[in-house]
């Protein structure tokens, strides 16, 4: 039987009184603090002096990013809702004005942390030879160098913009660095305002290299200690930074589009050009040019406008984060490959027919040796007569576009259905429809009103008995840079039921129509994963005993549907122990008597992204386990297109124990939740796994490559060899 995190708090002999409104708005955090929450686990990463010190920067980049986000999309949101006058409630109780009055301190004191953090780091880095300094600090030989840098490359990339009544003020770009140059002709009082461009993301770096060692100025400072060449014969008054923040919730509603490619593009100019949520300025910036700025953006200079010191817009620290010092990042990590792939027999097909179901854990897992191989061998089997896939996201450098362009050229049906409102890669998703619509593949949209979540490739295989399918069903993205930083799960299976199952939901998604579809081992929503855990978790309920305790534990990004929550409050007061281990928003409240005094909640943070969901009930002794893409959130519930799959057989499902417990029990990277949202990390003690849960899971994947058959008899011919060589 599996072990048990939660524990019951209530005092011997002591039963707490039975909490009977499980909706009341007080058992439900608000998601958007919750949030923020996560992101202050993040920040702690970057704190934490076990964390090598240019992942700590990296962590510092990531929390300035991820604000980005924050402002975009949920302050973004916030803000439209109250616009709109929306008077409901969220389901914490919270209206929108409350929701925003509450998050702002608490992004205030995110922002004054990642100051701090990043004062700490800048003097780190000096001591290690990696040193960002001023213009003026550099040697007068060193400036020179860096104003002739600036003449030939920078220079002609800058568009200074007169703001005055011949030239109205320009549009600022999301996220975009900007000065408000003040300047005045020689003699003259009259000054004149003027923008300035910093035109970051066309091959200029933010940080600038100095010489041949690790110094670096910022691009805005080289920039600001040349304006004379950009503004000559002018007296500069000052140059003050500044950068605005879009709000990136501008989605139309697709039921009334006759032409979703066209509301998409077009949604995607409505983003362009959205409402400002937030200014940043810097420091030295009078009140009256902020006033200035508000009033021709738009925005509350009370309430819209942060001041930003240290270096504005720390996102752009990924620079000096990919600085190649070894000593400084964690030590490599080569993903393996996987045991049951790793044989003599070449085609994949008849691997996976053999062992009929293959689990695989990436980034420990290697994605080209797996995922990639398997489309790569689909696309140039002449017995492959149809693929079929689902693509939300892909990197630029991906494979798996060519391998689906090569499969249509050597003649097979590649059907592809593309999520178009993936949020930030709809135009990254647009150009690859067109490109593979160009090379004879069926590419469609999914279902209207529904976004495409899921994550599944299909290939249809004229096999020596008959037709075969063969499937991959995962928790990721077909990424293949993220499959190398976010930890996912995926199976290959040929299970004749769930790939019956799969050619029911590819009818659903290429023609949009929704019969009453049957599923046999799939839980796919929005009209099936929901009931089914809701059924499950009762189940648990009804079956728990002392004899037969019940037992649920998920992984999950977030846990935010209040149905499910209050179903896991249930089963909490039935005495079943729920263990929750979520990376980011959880509306769900642990340890109050009475209410969830069963239930422990742990994130876990830390060298890779935590992105796998897995899904585990007891069962009364038979266990069942599912993965797949859908997070307990109403809108992945209710709302998208997902797909979960059981994982059956003994050997498959120890893994997925293995990878839980792991999570569960470690004490070097998780981080346990409190009844009011807060987190609380834990520290080893002494004879405790001193190694994060990442770098566990990483030690069993070699473990796990080094038993393999193959691998034994490669290292047994090489042991064999060694004594000949020292004899001779």
């Amino acid at each position: 039987m599996s072990q048990v995190l939660s524990k019951t708090v209530k005092k011997q002999g002591e039963e707490p009184t039975k909490i009977t409104d499980l909706s009341s708005p007080k058992w439900f955090l608000n998601r958007e603090l919750t949030w923020l929450e996560f992101n202050r686990r993040v920040l702690a990463e970057g704190q934490d002096q076990r964390t090598p010190l240019l992942e700590r920067v990296f962590f510092l980049a990531i929390i300035g990013s991820n604000l980005d986000e924050f402002y975009m999309k949920r302050i973004g949101g916030l803000k439209q809702q109250l616009w709109a006058g929306v008077r409901k409630p969220s389901i914490d109780g919270m209206l929108p004005k409350q929701q925003l009055e509450a998050c702002y301190p608490v992004v205030k004191d995110l922002l004054n942390q990642q100051l701090q953090l990043e004062e700490t780091l800048v003097k780190l880095l000096a001591d290690d030879g990696i040193r960002i300094c001023q213009f003026g600090d550099l040697t007068q030989k060193q400036q020179q160098e860096m104003t002739k840098y600036f003449r030939k490359e920078l220079y002609p990339l800058l568009i200074p913009q007169g703001i005055d009544p011949a030239h109205p003020f320009p549009f600022i770009s999301n996220l975009s660095l900007n000065w408000l140059v003040a300047t005045s002709e020689k003699g003259q009082e009259q000054v004149f305002l003027n923008r300035l461009k910093v035109p970051t993301g066309i091959g200029a770096p933010r940080f600038i290299k100095v010489g041949g060692d690790h110094l670096y100025i910022t691009f805005e400072d080289l920039v600001s200690n040349n304006l004379d060449l950009i503004f000559p014969g002018l007296v500069i008054h000052s140059c003050e930074l500044f950068r605005v923040t879009r709000n990136a919730i501008t989605e139309r509603s697709g039921e009334q589009a006759n032409d979703l490619l066209a509301m998409i593009e077009s949604a995607l100019r409505d983003r362009k050009f959205a409402d400002i949520v937030r200014l940043e300025v810097g420091p030295c910036m009078t009140k009256d040019h902020r006033g200035l700025l508000a009033a021709e953006l738009g925005i509350d200079v009370d309430e819209d406008v942060i001041e930003s010191p240290g270096i504005m817009g720390k996102r752009d620290f990924f620079e000096i984060a990919r600085i190649d010092k070894p000593s400084l990042h964690y030590p490599p990590h080569q993903p393996c490959d996987h045991p049951k792939l790793l044989t003599e027999e070449p085609n994949i097909f008849h691997i996976i027919r053999t062992q009929k179901s293959i689990l695989l854990q990436h980034p420990y897992e290697s994605f080209d040796t797996t995922v990639e191989r398997f489309l790569k061998e689909a696309s140039t089997d002449p017995k492959v007569l149809v693929i079929k896939m689902t693509l939300y996201r892909t990197s630029a450098d991906s494979r798996i576009i060519e391998y689906l362009i090569d499969a249509a050229q050597n003649g097979k049906q590649v059907a592809v259905v593309v999520e178009l409102m993936a949020r930030f890669d709809e135009s990254a998703n647009i150009r690859w429809a067109e490109t593979m619509e160009e090379a004879g593949i069926h590419v469609t949209y999914g279902v209207v009103g529904l976004k495409t979540h899921s994550k599944v490739i299909f290939v249809v295989r004229r096999d020596y008995s008959g037709l075969q399918r063969y499937a991959h069903i995962g928790t990721g993205n077909y990424h293949a840079g993220t499959a190398r930083g976010y930890s996912d799960i995926g199976l290959l299976t040929n299970d004749p039921v769930i790939c019956e199952d799969l050619t029911e939901l590819f009818n659903y998604l290429t023609t949009g129509y929704a019969p009453a579809r049957k599923y046999q081992k799939l839980l796919p929503s929005p009209n099936m994963l929901k009931k089914a855990l809701l059924t499950k978790i009762e189940r648990e309920i009804d079956g728990h005993s002392p004899a037969s305790p019940g037992l649920i534990q998920f992984k999950t990004n977030a846990i935010e549907d209040k149905q499910i929550t209050e179903a896991l409050y249930r089963a909490s007061q039935a005495g079943v122990h729920v263990d929750l281990i979520v990376r980011d928003s959880c509306r769900l409240r642990p340890g109050i008597p009475g209410l969830s005094e069963n239930i422990a909640v742990i994130s876990v943070v830390g060298r890779f992204l935590e992105h796998s969901r897995i899904y585990y009930f007891r069962n009364g002794g038979n266990p069942e386990y599912f993965i797949g893409s859908a997070d307990l959130m109403k809108r992945n519930l209710e709302a998208r297109v997902e797909v979960v799959v059981p994982v059956e057989g003994k050997e498959l499902q120890r893994e997925l124990r293995e990878i839980l417990d792991v999570h569960i029990f470690n004490r070097r990277s998780v981080w346990e939740m409190q009844a009011d949202g807060s987190y609380t990390q834990r520290q080893p003690k002494e004879g405790d796994e001193g190694r994060t849960v990442q770098e566990i899971l990483i030690d069993l994947a070699e473990q796990r490559l080094a038993a393999s058959p193959l691998a034994r008899r490669k290292k047994g011919k090489k042991n064999a060899k060694g004594p000949l060589r020292k004899r001779n």
